[in-house]
């Protein structure tokens, strides 16, 4: 794996680099640590509306300007919002990067919040927030997670609550804007074909005049230990019965996260972590398949967790065969834990489950995208060494570990089990 170099500028920002010559592409992805676990109300969501404005353009490259500029130099961009972080990336050929830094460095400091345009794009989220609504696997995560976290900011979703959408001020995300986008809270990682020294300097150009502003504080609101398990039901439409069931389970920096990763590959097949490239791993091959799926208790299933911060959440979500009830599912779903918590894992069978685990978590990492996204995102809740190290950390797991985090996660009294009934059935 190529060698990569991490810097930090006077000002505070973190600059990992990597060179990958296999091709004339460049990736470059800025990150900010803020999400919605900065959030409490009444601003939900604020986070991911100050991600849509940063595309509302700088006084310099107004929005239709900046569109048009990367599409026009064959480059593609995007942003997301999630739980501890937001980021944006560019995606460029190699000689056409210039762009995107210039891009990055304009808006962390000279985004225009227009009023209009706010107004305007409340409204686009809102109108998404509506749309997700409609969704029954959206209706019962949310309640899921909400149950969750009553403690946590874990406790609300991404996009926010509709009555802090709707109330939200121009000021109250400019706020944000000030206080988070600023260098000391920021990580830029840049893979592709690049000579370390020339790029290094020019980042220092563009982005070292930037004010570095205060770290902000993060929000401390640990959740307590969860009293027992809890059980909710949603109603709405549709004909579809679901069943997810959600485990509190360790941040991505607790050594338990990797055998929990194998865990999950045994039981419902490896999660994918990667953004671009990876996945493609059927799960038709683990137990909860053959016990659920084969055996005509649930459509379909999946299961997983993700990189965070703070403590977080394992989930198993299944649809539910609609001959059968959820109860019967959820009994199925049981006497596989329990056999994981009872009986050893075989070596054999522990060892085909990293194998795919690792298969899965490798595919994409010749992707250049890919490889930068991993410079910054392991930066956000551990460091790049997390990302260096993961594969090998799967393969030092053992039949006990799998074993050891089945007994000490996958307890009913730690989980949430939530059932999504469309309204025909649950008057049933």
């Amino acid at each position: 794996m190529p060698e990569h170099t991490k810097t930090k500028l006077s000002n505070g920002l973190t600059v990992l680099l990597k060179e990958i010559h296999s091709a004339p592409l460049i990736s470059a992805w800025m990150w900010y640590r803020v999400g919605s676990r900065d959030e409490a109300p009444p601003l939900t969501g604020i986070s991911h509306l100050v991600e849509h404005m940063q595309f509302k353009g700088t006084p310099k490259y107004p929005a239709s300007v900046m569109d048009k500029a990367v599409a026009r130099d064959g480059g593609m961009w995007n942003a997301f919002t999630f739980l501890d972080w937001t980021t944006f990336f560019e995606t460029m050929p190699a000689g056409k990067i210039d762009l995107a830094l210039r891009l990055e460095a304009d808006r962390m400091r000279h985004s225009v919040f227009d009023e209009k345009e706010f107004a305007s794009e409340r409204t686009v989220v809102a109108s998404e927030r509506q749309g997700n609504e409609n969704e029954p696997l959206f209706q019962l995560g949310e309640a899921v997670q909400q149950a969750a976290f009553r403690v946590h900011p874990y406790h609300h979703e991404v996009i926010g609550d509709m009555a802090d959408i709707r109330s939200m001020r121009r000021d109250d995300l400019y706020h944000h804007y000030r206080t988070y986008y600023v260098p000391g809270n920021a990580v830029l990682g840049v893979a592709g074909d690049f000579k370390t020294r020339e790029m290094l300097s020019r980042i220092r150009e563009l982005f070292g005049g930037v004010p570095g502003g205060p770290t902000p504080a993060r929000m401390a609101r640990p959740e307590p230990e969860p009293p027992g398990e809890v059980r909710l039901s949603v109603e709405g439409q549709g004909e579809t019965v679901y069943l997810q069931v959600a485990y509190h389970v360790p941040a991505a920096s607790h050594s338990d996260f990797f055998a929990l990763s194998v865990l999950d590959s045994l039981l419902a097949g490896p999660s994918n972590l990667n953004m671009f490239g990876g996945g493609g791993i059927s799960n038709k091959t683990s137990r909860l398949y053959r016990a659920l799926v084969d055996q005509g208790l649930a459509v379909s299933l999946s299961g997983g967790s993700t990189a965070t911060v703070d403590p977080f959440l394992y989930y198993i979500t299944l649809t539910v065969h609609p001959k059968r009830k959820a109860e019967e599912a959820l009994a199925a779903l049981d006497v596989e834990l329990e056999r994981a918590q009872d009986e050893l894992v075989s070596k054999q069978e522990v060892a085909r489950a990293i194998k795919q685990a690792r298969a899965n978590f490798a595919y994409g990492m010749e992707n250049i995208t890919n490889q930068a996204f991993w410079l910054g995102h392991s930066e956000m809740f551990a460091d790049y060494d997390w990302f260096l190290t993961y594969l090998d950390r799967l393969a030092a797991v053992r039949p006990k570990d799998v074993q050891r985090v089945a007994r000490a996660y996958l307890r009913p009294q730690n989980r949430v089990v939530g059932t999504y009934l469309p309204a025909g059935k649950a008057g049933k």
